[in-house]
């Protein structure tokens, strides 16, 4: 089968290179190690004997930050080497900044293609492979076999358009799990998924999703919170603790104009709310600035605004930048989740917002969190809505209800620890192979 994809994935590679190279150059910031992308990763030294090298793939910004706890872990080992790649450009400046001093190097993923794949691994030569959420590639799972390299599947999850698109695929998805050693699964429902695709259950196990002990990170109390809502509005007149803050987290097309409507109309009985929008990509920054040109509301971008520089009372912040998310969760009231209104699907996680009592509201198609949606939404901390007014209506609402939000924020908080540990699961699974 290998074969067969090498001979397919030639034509598409040179068919689909403009298209991903338009996307890269908007978005802008691939150019740091790009040639990591095609194999020329970091040529390493075989690891000391007894020392295990563990190769982990986390694809973007989510996956990346949930990995983060298990990499602590690893570190305090003596035995054990990380390699961590990414995808994403944004994905790879946190590496860069953040975890660097937890793994041994960091690079970016190389192509799925078998020179650039074969380059990589013998640079690389790891002793265990470990892949985040979905990171299926063939020529990387090929490269592993052939090796004899053991694969482990973590925060392992199936959206709905990828079961379907393997329940198509039938043998030809066979042969692809068949190469992943063992599979831990985030949810029940992923766990029951896998079942049904043919995988054997002495392969498989639920461990949780790491996303719930990532986002279990440090909180900060009021004085730091007041110092951050005084950092991104700069209030002239000093309140002493943060003001109300409705949050649209991790925005798409056309989200965006629903939080400023569902702002303004807040006003009218709150007029001293902030509107923080963080969109999920944030080289759409002039789409959103166009929205408020002609407002009768202050706004700034903060990746282009110094600290010094926000204009006094500052009514919307667009936060464009990378990493900032779970801090900036912390001064909300409320909070919109991101790629939840049609045209957009899937969702962006509501996990960070509820571990810290963030009441939520988000639309329809949530459907990469369908598990966590609907425990939200049992013990009532999330409210799931038809459309943009329909959006605005229910946070408009919630703001004027603190006895409301107070119970919402106390039910996610408890039910965030409940659904801690997987990090520790996973591990636990991961020594199996580190002997």
């Amino acid at each position: 089968m290998i074969w067969l994809y090498r001979i397919l994935i030639l034509p598409f590679l040179l068919l689909m290179s403009p298209y991903y190279v338009g996307r890269m150059l908007k978005r802008g910031g691939y150019g740091k190690d790009f040639s990591h992308r095609f194999g020329n990763v970091p040529a390493l030294p075989a690891p000391a004997n007894g020392v295990k090298r563990i190769w982990i793939q986390a694809v973007s910004v989510g996956e990346t930050e949930a990995v983060a706890p298990l990499l602590k872990k690893l570190k305090e080992r003596k035995d054990v080497e990380v390699i961590l790649t990414t995808t994403t450009s944004t994905a790879y400046k946190i590496i860069r900044d953040k975890y660097a001093d937890l793994v041994t190097a960091y690079a970016c993923f190389p192509i799925d293609f078998w020179p650039f794949s074969r380059k990589a691994w013998k640079r690389f030569a790891p002793t265990l492979v470990v892949q985040m959420e979905g990171e299926l590639w063939p020529e990387h799972l090929h490269q592993a076999r052939s090796r004899g390299i053991p694969v482990l599947l973590v925060n392992a999850r199936l959206s709905d358009k990828s079961f379907r698109r393997y329940q198509k695929a039938g043998a030809v998805a066979r042969r692809i799990f068949s190469q992943i050693d063992f599979i831990c699964a985030g949810t029940q429902n992923d766990f029951q998924r896998f079942l049904q695709l043919g995988v054997p259950e002495n392969k498989i196990a639920l461990t949780g999703n790491m996303k719930f002990d990532a986002a279990g990170g440090e909180t900060l109390g009021e004085s730091e919170k007041y110092a951050l809502y005084r950092e991104i509005f700069a209030p002239s007149v000093s309140a002493g603790k943060a003001g109300d803050v409705l949050l649209g987290s991790s925005t798409w097309p056309g989200e965006e104009a629903v939080m400023i409507d569902t702002f303004r109309r807040a006003r009218q009985s709150n007029p001293a709310l902030k509107l923080l929008i963080v969109p999920r990509h944030a080289e759409r920054r002039s789409e959103i600035t166009a929205l408020l040109e002609n407002s009768e509301f202050r706004w700034y971008l903060r990746s282009k605004t110094k600290t010094e520089d926000v204009p006094a009372d500052t009514d919307i912040c667009i936060a464009d930048t990378t990493g900032e998310l779970r801090r900036l969760s912390q001064i909300a009231t409320v909070a919109f989740v991101g790629k939840s209104l049609l045209p957009n699907k899937g969702g962006q996680t509501p996990i960070e917002c509820a571990a810290i009592g963030v009441p939520l509201v988000y639309g329809t198609e949530m459907t990469n969190f369908k598990d966590v949606c609907r425990a939200l939404e049992d013990i009532g901390s999330a409210i799931k809505v038809r459309d943009g007014n329909a959006a605005a209506e229910t946070l408009c609402a919630l703001l004027n209800d603190p006895a409301k939000r107070e119970r919402m924020s106390a039910a996610e908080k408890a039910w965030h620890a409940d659904n801690q540990g997987a990090t520790a699961r996973v591990l636990s699974r991961i020594e199996r192979y580190i002997g």
